[in-house]
C-alpha cells in the first residue's frame, strides 16, 4: 500500500492572483481526489482544499507555487490542478453547481 506523490511547480498567470473565485475553483477540482494536497510558496505550506489556507498564500500574478499531491490518485490531482492554474483559472464547462430543480 504504498501512496504515490506527484508535484508540479506552476505559474499564477490569472491578473488577479489567487483571490476568492480562483482559491474557489482551486479548492472545488483539489475536493474532487481523495488525495493529500498541498501547495507551497516559499516556505508555507496550506492545505489545496481549503479556500482560506489558499487565500493565506497572497499568491499574485507572476507567483511560483508548488503543487503536491501524495495519495492513490495523486497524479490525476496534479494535472487537473496545473491544467486550471495554467488556463488561468477559466470556468470550465464540467461544473454544474446550480441547477436543484
Amino acid at each position: 500500500m504504498s501512496e504515490q506523490f506527484q508535484s508540479a511547480t506552476v505559474t499564477i498567470s490569472n491578473p488577479q492572483g489567487l483571490h476568492m473565485r480562483p482559491a474557489y475553483l482551486f479548492v472545488s477540482t483539489a475536493s474532487k481526489y481523495d488525495c493529500k494536497i498541498e501547495v507551497v510558496k516559499d516556505d508555507i505550506r496550506v492545505d489545496g482544499k481549503s479556500v482560506l489556507d489558499i487565500l493565506t498564500l497572497g499568491a499574485t500574478q507572476g507567483t511560483r507555487v508548488q503543487l503536491e499531491a501524495t495519495g492513490a490518485d495523486a497524479q490525476q490531482a496534479v494535472s487537473a490542478l496545473e491544467e486550471l492554474v495554467v488556463a488561468g483559472f477559466s470556468a470550465t464547462a464540467d461544473s454544474g453547481d446550480t441547477g436543484s430543480g
